[in-house]
């Protein structure tokens, strides 16, 4: 039976959170990655055995700040930026100075620290698998869950841009 989770009156994550312990493997496509919100799930991410077909692969979407591509959307006669090798390691930098950046707002709690060490973990074990999508501005949700289970072998949810997914679609810690 389908679900609507508004993230006010019924939250996704305590669903993906539930369904995610019963998984082998999961595949996320978000628009942004919080690596402090990651705590929320890491635990069950952790039980996942890594490598192939058994890990959380995480295909994260948009490499722009949100005013970049309002002014390069509204700019008058600018044709948009063919994607080459160069443009994707370009891209794919300023990703990683955005994770470096995340980390140097307020002062890391103890549990902040624990988890980025279990992502470090995960990375290093293949339990989670991070790409970027580059082609494009990819502002998606989409969880998928896959379980040993003969009715439901595979859970998923998909969200709008529409709708703001507090704590999942940007895997941000509440309050965040």
């Amino acid at each position: 039976m389908s679900s609507i989770y508004d993230n006010i009156e019924q939250p996704i994550l305590p669903e993906l959170q539930h369904y995610l312990k019963q998984a082998y493997r999961a595949d996320f496509c978000v628009g942004y990655f919080n690596l402090r919100g990651w705590r929320q799930i890491d635990a069950e991410v952790e039980r996942f055995e890594g490598g192939e077909g058994r890990a959380c692969r995480l295909l994260v979407g948009m490499h722009r700040l949100p005013q970049e591509e309002l002014r390069q959307t509204l700019a008058i006669g600018v044709e948009p930026e063919r994607m080459d090798q160069g443009r994707a390691i370009r891209l794919q930098t300023l990703m990683a100075q955005e994770f470096r950046q995340q980390l140097t707002y307020g002062a890391p709690s103890a549990a902040d620290e624990e988890s980025l060490r279990r992502l470090r973990s995960q990375l290093l074990e293949r339990k989670l698998q991070v790409k970027l999508f580059l082609r494009h501005p990819l502002h998606a949700k989409l969880y998928l869950l896959y379980r040993q289970d003969r009715a439901t072998p595979i859970i998923g949810y998909a969200g709008s841009s529409n709708l703001t997914f507090s704590g999942v679609n940007y895997l941000d810690p509440p309050n965040g």
